[in-house]
């Protein structure tokens, strides 16, 4: 990087200096800079130089690139030859990241040199784990080495020690009773030889109460450098080779079921709602029971709920007594129409930008609280970072490998960790659970990603590559004499919902082994499905002839269908059949029924027809509900639905980026339109946000400004200052006039109390 011939004022000026591609790249990279759009580069500046807004540049930075910055925070202002030696990294790793912490604005270039925000020192901090040394500033005019070096040689193993012990502590410690400026003869403790010696000197205005071990004596001990580790390579994953053929059948069997278990987990929300809680959660019963009726673990049901809610096809509506409950929305239909490979990349698409943490449900809070899917608080704003970065290193490991068993995990983790040593601790569980979820997805197969994954992983449509792994649809089963239909193949979509209304799915594979019971032939009659529908449905989709004792099932659950009628008493039931009516009264589990005989064919019930209707049916009989007028009622149960969320899905994280985008552009016509403005005002700023902007201005460039400021006494007044820092609507800033020794020079000014800042 060539300093010599782009060193500016301010980085005010360094912005300005730039084309609209580059701006157009920080803005990108640091969103916050563009929301509201900036007037000006000035204010621009200003926002960059702002804590929190350095905190979160920080948090996107790697290991190596905060260890070079903070080699800059530790030499103060050099030229990339001068740091270059101070990092344990290779001259051409330590120039690249000199110029992305530049394009990031995090440094700028000064006439003399290259010079960190004055606000990184303090938001770096000290964590060697980061990538941070710990090492102080070097002083403004640092002592030769050779003479730090004598300087140590002279110490008691005691002194040399505790000066070890302060530079790794962050080079500050308490100055309590110790005395500073002794001769090295006078001195009586291990902190006097250091302070007789200037290798402990006293914090000043800064740190008042503390003594500061100079850079250039914490890097003479480290041998010149601030690391002693080199910074520049990542941990690699500990990966090994897997069968394709292995990899291929997990990953894409996994892709399928999760499509099918998605769709059969909201169609029978459809029928029958689930109920939500309070919080708009989904309540652990009714989470249970999807469980058991897709043949999965809690979790899994919990992951299936959230990535559909994610992806829109999940969504809440009041029920016909105004009860809040989870039904799938209107756009649950057009996703069902889709093919395979389509409807799993909505749901991969969802899942990838999804904040949700499933796989806590049930696990318990801070409250002792078990955690619910759907709640609200079940999110975390690094998931989607985390699962981001798994696949974008997964993507990275050779064709047909993944993490190693037993090491591979930890071995990513400490990889992830490197990339973003500042991250929340929580890391190892988000990476942890990302792989699990993307193996669940069908994203990974055996732990290797698939070539679909990868797609997905570099923001491309993976759905032409999943089709073209994902088994033909077929339009037949074949009917077995053991009451089986077996599926060769995923079924059409259309065929296996028909199909799951007469039949129970029994195994799962390839494509599915479906069991003929009298319940699932009595649900296909609640449904309105007639004895002769059901025969003609089978002998048209079997490819094999309908075994009789398939028939005699039909015929025999048609014959004992709607033999007994529920109509309202609190409930009464009906029946030209007086032995069926015999035979349930007398029943020897019919008891808790509170059944009364009133006539040959009519007995009634205390109970209500919600609860008798399922009570019988669990002794094995098929009543059918009467309505007023005396017709039977039986027929496919109402659909419910609910609106699509506006933001859901992958359409939400389109629409966010697009705003985005859009939001960039107006920030950079913003900064070239308010550019020209400024050309025509005068130098000095009128406005709070202007004086913000001066005086951050004059804090980078180590300037002056003349500050008109009303007082508490509503007098105003004039004052000529630098500026050291402006954080909490307050300034910081050394009375230029005052004596360096006075403990009143440095004083602070409420900004919305400065009306004017003009730099000198």
């Amino acid at each position: 990087m060539d300093e010599g011939s782009g060193r500016h004022r301010s980085l005010a000026d360094q912005l300005r200096s730039w084309p609209d591609e580059r701006l157009r790249r920080l803005l990108t990279e640091r969103v916050d800079l563009a929301t509201p759009a900036p007037h000006d580069f000035s204010q621009l500046a200003s926002r960059a130089a702002v804590r929190n807004s350095i905190l979160r540049a920080l948090d996107s930075l790697t290991r190596g690139q905060l260890s070079v910055l903070d080699a800059l925070v530790v030499a103060g202002q050099t030229t990339t030859d001068e740091l270059i030696p101070m990092v344990s990294a290779s001259p051409e790793y330590v120039a690249a990241t000199l110029e992305e912490l530049q394009q990031r604005a995090l440094i700028w270039n000064s006439p003399e040199g290259l010079r960190p925000l004055t606000g990184v020192a303090d938001c770096l901090g000290s964590d060697p784990a980061a990538g941070v040394s710990g090492l102080r500033p070097r002083s403004a005019r640092p002592r030769p080495v050779e003479e730090i070096v004598a300087a140590v040689a002279d110490l008691s193993a005691e002194a040399t020690a505790l000066l070890d012990h302060v530079i790794e502590a962050g080079g500050l410690a308490r100055a309590g009773t110790t005395r500073v400026g002794l001769p090295p003869a006078d001195a009586r403790t291990p902190a006097e030889e250091l302070t007789s010696r200037r290798l402990l000197q006293s914090g000043g205005s800064a740190h008042p109460d503390m003594l500061v071990v100079p850079g250039e004596v914490g890097l003479a001990r480290r041998g010149g450098r601030t690391t002693m580790e080199p910074v520049d390579v990542a941990p690699t994953i500990a990966a090994e080779p897997r069968p394709a053929r292995l990899v291929a059948s997990a990953a894409v069997g996994a892709a399928t079921e999760f499509v099918r278990r998605t769709e059969q987990l909201l169609q029978g929300w459809g029928e029958v709602p689930a109920a939500a809680l309070r919080t708009s959660g989904l309540g652990v019963r009714e989470l249970r029971s999807a469980a058991q009726r897709l043949g999965v673990d809690p979790k899994e049901a919990a992951l299936l709920a959230e990535v559909a809610s994610a992806a829109g096809l999940l969504g809440s509506r009041a029920d016909a007594d105004g009860n809040p409950v989870w039904v799938p929305t209107d756009e649950f239909d057009a996703w069902c129409g889709r093919e395979t490979a389509e409807r799993w990349t909505v749901l991969a698409r969802a899942w990838v930008a999804s904040p949700r943490l499933p796989l806590l449900v049930g696990e318990r809070g801070p409250d002792q609280k078990p955690w619910n899917a759907l709640t609200p608080e079940l999110s975390a704003v690094g998931m989607p970072e985390a699962k981001a970065m798994v696949l974008a290193e997964l993507a990275d490991l050779p064709d047909g490998t993944g993490p190693a068993a037993g090491t591979g995990l930890p071995s990513l983790v400490a990889r992830l960790g490197w990339r973003r040593p500042r991250r929340p601790r929580t890391r190892v569980d988000l990476v942890g659970w990302a792989v699990e979820e993307a193996a669940h997805l069908g994203l990974t197969g055996a732990g290797v990603l698939t070539d679909y994954g990868r797609a997905l992983a570099r923001g491309e449509d993976p759905t032409p590559l999943l089709a073209g792994v994902v088994p033909r649809p077929v339009d037949h089963v074949l009917v077995q004499a053991d009451l089986t239909a077996v599926a060769p193949g995923p079924l059409e979509p259309d065929l296996a919902r028909r199909l799951q209304q007469i039949a129970d799915l029994e195994s799962h594979g390839a494509g599915g082994v479906y069991r003929f019971t009298p319940g699932s032939i009595r649900r296909g009659l609640d449904a309105g499905w007639s004895g002769g529908e059901i025969k003609a449905f089978l002998a048209e989709c079997s490819r094999t002839p309908v075994p009789q004792p398939l028939d005699y099932l039909v015929d025999d659950a048609v014959r004992g269908f709607g033999r007994l009628r529920v109509g309202l008493a609190t409930a009464y039931l009906t029946s030209e059949d007086e032995v069926a009516l015999a035979e349930l009264v007398n029943h020897p589990r019919a008891a808790h029924l509170e059944l009364r005989r009133i006539a040959a064919t009519v007995v009634i019930s205390t109970l209500p027809v919600d609860v008798l209707l399922p009570r019988m049916r669990e002794l094995g009989f098929a009543p059918v509900v009467e309505g007023a007028d005396g017709v039977v009622r039986v027929g496919a149960s109402e659909q419910l639905r609910a609106r699509r969320p506006r933001e859901a899905g992958a359409r939400g994280s389109a629409r966010a980026a697009a705003q985005a985008a859009a939001q960039v552009e107006v920030a950079l016509r913003a900064l070239r339109e308010g550019e020209a403005e400024a050309r025509r005002r005068p130098a000095s700023a009128s406005t709070a946000g202007g004086a913000a902007s001066a005086l951050r201005d004059a804090i980078e460039r180590r300037g002056r400004v003349e500050i008109g400021f009303t007082d508490r006494q509503g007098v105003i007044a004039e004052r000529v200052v630098a500026p050291l820092r402006v954080e909490g609507g307050e300034l910081s800033a050394r009375d230029v006039d005052a004596s360096p020794d006075d403990p009143d020079a440095i004083r602070s000014y409420p900004l919305h109390r400065i009306s004017r800042v003009t730099p000198l």
